[in-house]
């Protein structure tokens, strides 16, 4: 038995965006929990999933894209919200977008796919969460836009399954109350 690993599961927590700073994954670390979060369920082995970094200047740029797409796709948003959606990935030193790509593959149904990409997603949480650096997984407006989909060139079969950021927690995140198991578990008794 594992223990510590168990613990960790036991422990786990998202960080809030805001509340991660330097220093994030790079390199060798950055690699590792990637190729980690590629480690999960797959049938067919289709890789229904892949990844885009944005780390550095990159995140800035993001943010200029999401702030065109709210200027294109809301009615006269405010100076605020704009200067929001220009900071919405400087929250963190590092955003990962998974995104789920579905093959049409008899034998593997496209909710099995996307599920994947899900279990890809929380992969790369536990990865970088076990090196010690937080997490967020965010969706957001933005994985929904055309605008930032066009922006990041999503294949008609792609969609964004969330945005992870990750960097190392300012403080220790509270814990939240759990679901009780008895009010999700059920025993089938035929």
């Amino acid at each position: 038995m594992n223990d510590a690993l168990l613990q960790a599961l036991e422990t786990r927590r998202s960080v809030k965006a805001d509340r991660l700073q330097e220093p994030a994954p790079s390199g060798a670390e950055l690699d590792r929990i990637l190729a980690i979060a590629a480690r999960v369920p797959d049938h067919k082995k289709l890789v229904p999933w892949r990844f885009i970094v944005f780390e550095g200047e990159a995140r800035a740029k993001a943010g200029e894209l999401f702030a065109a797409a709210c200027q294109a796709e809301e009615k006269e948003p405010s100076h605020v919200r704009l200067e929001t959606e220009r900071a919405r990935f400087l929250r963190a030193p590092l955003v990962v977008a998974v995104v789920s790509r579905v093959a049409k593959r008899p034998g593997a149904p496209e909710w099995e796919q996307i599920l994947s990409a899900g279990a890809a997603t929380f992969n790369l949480c536990l990865a970088a969460n076990a090196m010690g650096y937080g997490t967020s997984w965010l969706t957001e407006w933005v994985a929904y836009s055309p605008t930032v989909r066009e922006g990041l060139a999503l294949a008609e079969n792609e969609r964004i399954v969330g945005f992870v950021y990750i960097g190392t927690p300012m403080e220790k995140p509270e814990d939240r109350d759990r679901p009780k198991l008895a009010d999700i578990v059920s025993r089938w008794a035929p």
